[in-house]
């Protein structure tokens, strides 16, 4: 138990080398001299994160480094290219919409207590400590390896990927349409999906640690609370509808490139096509850690859908159990 598939992990950053190249060369535009400018800055922030995340980690012991980053370089990435590209409407819509994301992804992960006047310290991602403890990683050089090439360097890219769509839209002069329109509505609606289900967690959480904080044990709480994991709300009728809304956010934001005229397929999918592959990993490892500390939880995962809402056979069971 709680150990990560690290092939798959190579794998992925494989096919990404491979991948890459060929949709760039054969789907879609290539880039013209302005946007090659503005993708060499946001490429020199990214080295220069990756670089930062992979120094401060390794000195502070503390490998969340990236995913503080992780909300807020997308919206600089998009209000750069925008402002580059002449405040285009649909640049600009684009970047309002990173930016909420942003702002509201920075939030959830400081009230965790990620951030802190001491830049370098905060609270760490939980998978990190399990991901260190595996046996393939546990030796400190290729820890130190894992963590430069996969932890701050491979997720700076992806992070700098998942705005190549507002790069593409850089170069079209197509006005803002119908189809900008449903990917705007559509970003928004994930977003709102996303706020609703990281609420009710944070909630569920809370309410959960104040009782066992208060010397409750954990069989002994209230239904749902008892079985230690989250089954109320979105969280009922699918495992994940928080990571559903972050990958359809990015999908939405790929669906522009389409009304600017790039084409149904271009390569700027790439970011959210990687970023789809690496929540099937993380998704992974986290239900492996839930299935090791919940009792209930693989029954969970047999009755729920994993990532789209779907009706739940979880909490119709337990109600005829008690009946």
């Amino acid at each position: 138990m709680k150990k990560m598939n690290i092939p798959l992990v190579g794998t992925l950053m494989v096919l990404s080398l491979v991948v890459c190249p060929i949709l760039y060369f054969h789907m879609g535009p290539a880039l013209n001299e302005s946007q090659l400018e503005v993708f060499k800055l946001i490429g020199i922030i990214a080295g220069c994160s990756a670089l930062f995340c992979f120094i401060v980690g390794e000195l502070s012991g503390n490998n969340s480094q990236v995913d503080k980053v992780w909300s807020i370089l997308p919206f600089v990435y998009c209000w750069i290219i925008a402002v580059k590209g002449g405040m285009h409407p649909r640049l600009v819509v684009m970047a309002v919409l990173a930016t909420l994301w942003g702002l509201r992804l920075s939030f959830n992960f400081a009230r965790k207590g990620a951030y802190r006047l001491k830049f370098w310290e905060g609270e760490e991602d939980y998978r990190w400590k399990i991901l260190r403890a595996n046996p393939m990683l546990k030796n400190r050089v290729v820890w130190m390896l894992f963590d430069l090439i996969f932890i701050s360097g491979y997720q700076n890219a992806i992070v700098l990927m998942l705005t190549f769509p507002a790069l593409v839209c850089m170069g079209s002069t197509a006005p803002f349409g119908w189809i900008d329109a449903v990917a705007a509505v559509l970003m928004f609606g994930f977003i709102v999906y996303e706020t609703v289900a990281d609420e009710q967690q944070w909630a569920f959480h809370s309410k959960k640690w104040k009782m066992l904080n208060a010397g409750q044990k954990l069989e002994d709480l209230p239904e749902p609370y008892n079985k230690g994991f989250n089954t109320i709300g979105l969280w009922n009728v699918s495992r994940h509808p928080n990571y559903l809304a972050e990958q359809s956010i990015w999908v939405s934001l790929y669906i522009f490139s389409i009304g600017a005229g790039i084409g149904i397929i271009n390569w700027s999918m790439i970011g959210a096509l990687l970023l789809i592959v690496l929540f099937i990993a993380s998704t992974s490892l986290a239900e492996e850690i839930s299935s090791s500390k919940y009792p209930e939880y693989p029954d969970y995962c047999k009755k729920v859908n994993k990532y789209f809402p779907g009706f739940s056979k979880y909490m119709t069971d337990r109600h005829h159990d008690h009946v």
